[in-house]
Order: C-alpha cells, then sequence, then structure tokens
C-alpha cells in the first residue's frame, strides 16, 4: 500500500523509535526505572523514544501540534493539525521482559482523527491506517472479525491496578461479561488490543478513563478495518473522556448492551 507523506513520515518514525526499543528490551534487567504514580512506572527507555519520535516527526511537520506521553503538549503554528504520541504503550510488559508493547502515532485534524500507526517491534508488526483508505497490517489488508456470536467470541480490555477508582466497575463488567462470552484477555496494551480488534483476533475491546494517545491511532485503525467505535456511556467524548468501546458490526450492539448495563 502507498500511503501519504505524513503516513510515510508516521511509519518511518515508529520503525526508527521500535529499533531503539528493542535495543532496550534485550537488556531491561539494566534499565533506569523511575516510578511515576503507584503501579505506572517509566524507564529511560519511554523518555529516548519520545524523543527520537519528537525530532521525526516535528522534524518532518515543524508547524504541527504535539501530545504526547512523556513531554509537554505543543501548540504548533497550524491549529488544525497535531500529532498524539505514545512511545511505548506496555511499559510495565517491557520492563518486566514481555514481548507485548507498542509505539503508537496518531494524526489529528481538525478535532478528527485522519492516520493512525501502532507499531508492535517485538513481532515486527505495524498496523496502519488513513482515514478512507483501509487499514493494514504490514503488506495485509485487515478486517474485523466475522463472529456474530457473543459466546463465540473473545474481547479484549485493561483492569485497573494500583487501587485506581475504577476496580468496582471493572468488576461488574466482568461478571455480566464473561458468562455470556469465550473469554476476556487483559494483555497490558491499549493501542494493540485495539489492533488486534482491526486485524480480527479480538472481537471487541472495552476500557474506562484511558488517555488520548492510548487510543487516538486504533480508533482510526479500527474504524477502517469496518469495525464500530464509540464512547462506552453514549453521550460521551472518545478523546476527552477516553472510555471506549469497540467491536465488528455483528455483535456491536449485543457487546454494548452487557458493557453499559
Amino acid at each position: 500500500m502507498v500511503g501519504s507523506a505524513n503516513l510515510n513520515i508516521m511509519i518511518k518514525a515508529a520503525r526508527k523509535a521500535g529499533r531503539s526499543l528493542v535495543k532496550d528490551f534485550r537488556e531491561v534487567e539494566n534499565l533506569q526505572v523511575s516510578m511515576k504514580g503507584a503501579g505506572d512506572f517509566v524507564s529511560r527507555a519511554d523518555f529516548a523514544c519520545e524523543a527520537i519520535l519528537k525530532e521525526e516527526l516535528m522534524g518532518a511537520r515543524p508547524t504541527y501540534g504535539w501530545v504526547g506521553e512523556e513531554s509537554d503538549e505543543i501548540a504548533g503554528d497550524d491549529p488544525t493539525r497535531r500529532w498524539i504520541v505514545d512511545p511505548l504503550d506496555g511499559t510495565t510488559n517491557f520492563l518486566h521482559g514481555m514481548p507485548h508493547w507498542s509505539v503508537s502515532i496518531a494524526l489529528e485534524h481538525k478535532g478528527q482523527i485522519v492516520a493512525g500507526v501502532i507499531f508492535d517491534p517485538a513481532k515486527d508488526e505495524m498496523f496502519f491506517a488513513e482515514k478512507g483508505a483501509g487499514a493494514w497490517m504490514n503488506e495485509s489488508r485487515l478486517r474485523v472479525s466475522g463472529r456474530n456470536r457473543m459466546i463465540e467470541s473473545v474481547f479484549a480490555t485493561g483492569l485497573p491496578f494500583g487501587g485506581r477508582p475504577e476496580l468496582p466497575a471493572a468488576l461488574q463488567d466482568l461478571a455480566r461479561l464473561l458468562p455470556v462470552t469465550a473469554g476476556v484477555r487483559r494483555w497490558g496494551s491499549a493501542a494493540l488490543d485495539l489492533a488486534y480488534v482491526a486485524a480480527g483476533r479480538y472481537d471487541g475491546f472495552w476500557e474506562r478513563r484511558l488517555k488520548i494517545w492510548d487510543i487516538a491511532a486504533g480508533i482510526v485503525i479500527v474504524r477502517e478495518a469496518g469495525g464500530l467505535v464509540t464512547p462506552i456511556t453514549e453521550d460521551g467524548n472518545l478523546l476527552e473522556d477516553g472510555s471506549i468501546l469497540c467491536a465488528n458490526n455483528a455483535i456491536f450492539d449485543q457487546f454494548a448492551k452487557v458493557i453499559r448495563g
């Protein structure tokens, strides 16, 4: 697939950042780690990766704005466009030597996500999409799953940790969902959860109180793969609230009814 100049910039930046992360991942036991909050760690690899991404993306498009997990927001001279970046989604997996983490880059234009890249360097899987141009993983076109029965479907989510206040809601979700599905997975990278929905590996995903950089790229990738993506609260705002619900068309209504109670 031949993408736009912006998409090619995003893919190039993700690969460069991924190479840096893979190098650090091989030496994970030697990483210098600081505490960022209860159960939420950040490593020097995280900061180094964001520096690479900022250099690549802002160097190519210096007028765009910037929102990244590990640095201050930049307004940009062009108020209509901004990069939304998570340099390392799945930091806890990374620090524990588990090869399930990703680099996530989205491009927002006039409040809409128009392009997204999610790169899994450990598996060399590059998920990407542009609005109106379909979704892809490496050279393969992506489509959401075709399953139409909840009992045959597998869903993904994130579970609160470190005493976070959304635990009761998450436990209620699981109590309603587990009896009517083939299972729920919690693999520790929201960006890859969304990419896996787009690839048909999961049939749906939901989670509350995520950050904009966790979900921005995945939103456009899932939609371009034929999936439905909405806030958990029907009148909510995806990018502002960070509470997300997505699935293939066939089971979306059933899934949403269970999660929304």
